[in-house]
């Protein structure tokens, strides 16, 4: 598939990884991510089972369905690519027939919502970054939170730009290179942190406190302006500038914790209460 674009999607309180292909002005969607949406799943695992037993019945079936989707390699909960199924439109709305929920009338027409709103995006970006507040707001975040995570966001993409204009690979690079930014800031690499929070597939920058998405964007910061001084090329050259960025948000970092007593870096989160868990299963 050319001219790729990635992105987030939110149906209720499930993310929807996608892939946009401009050549066909074609939406493709991870069949897992909405699998989950339909039987509710939180459980990532879970959502894998049930689209692998599923699949397997269509086949025996003789049903066309599987032989539709497509793969492609999607980011994953720890930054990493993995090759997941992902379908065009059309051929989720066949799956989700096959699916007794109640979520899949909603769910069809969040589809066709969806692909509205990315024409809109196209022509006035400010649409997705208001779809994002909208998001973290249903969520109880605080506006402040919500501004400081949006440019976190921002700073961060200007990093990747970076990257991805000097060299570094998309994939497994970008991953590395922004672990070594985190475990240099935080003393903990990026898995760790999200352990520390308990987290297993949520996006660990949407459950980080203020105090640590601003170390986490002075980071990146310092590291973007780092390797434009020393115009850094590739994915070895980047790593010297993503040790000395990551370490001067760490001076930062100890400066203010002295100040305060207590650590910046915390287990603490936003997931909802045990009994809220338990009560959606």
């Amino acid at each position: 598939m050319e001219n790729k674009q990635t992105s987030l999607a939110i149906f209720e309180t499930h993310k929807i990884r996608r892939y946009y292909n401009e050549r066909t002005e074609t939406w493709y969607f991870s069949v897992i991510d909405i699998i989950a949406a339909l039987t509710e799943q939180i459980n990532f695992k879970k959502a894998k089972s049930y689209w692998t037993t599923l699949k397997s019945r269509l086949k025996q079936e003789g049903s066309e369905l599987v032989t539709k989707c497509d793969q492609l390699k999607l980011q994953s909960a720890d930054g990493k690519y993995y090759k997941t199924d992902v379908a065009d439109v059309e051929t989720i709305l066949r799956l989700i027939q096959s699916v007794p929920s109640k979520k899949a009338e909603p769910i069809k027409l969040w589809l066709a919502k969806v692909g509205y709103e990315r024409m809109q995006e196209m022509s006035d970006p400010e649409k997705a970054l208001n779809r994002s507040r909208e998001y973290w707001q249903k969520q109880g975040r605080s506006e402040k939170w919500i501004q400081q995570r949006m440019t976190g966001q921002e700073t961060r993409n200007k990093l990747t730009d970076y990257w991805a204009e000097n060299g570094v690979k998309k994939v497994d690079e970008f991953a590395v290179l922004t672990n070594i930014i985190h475990k240099e800031w935080s003393d903990l690499s990026v898995k760790a942190h999200k352990s520390l929070k308990g987290l297993k597939t949520q996006n660990l920058r949407d459950h980080m406190s203020e105090e640590e998405l601003i170390f986490t964007a002075l980071a990146e910061l310092s590291t973007r302006r780092i390797a434009e001084t020393d115009e850094a090329k590739g994915f070895e050259e980047n790593k010297i500038p993503a040790i000395k960025g990551g370490r001067i948000a760490k001076d930062a970092r100890k400066a203010l914790e002295e100040k305060i007593g207590k650590s910046v870096v915390t287990g603490e989160n936003y997931l909802p209460p045990k009994k809220f868990v338990k009560k959606l299963k």
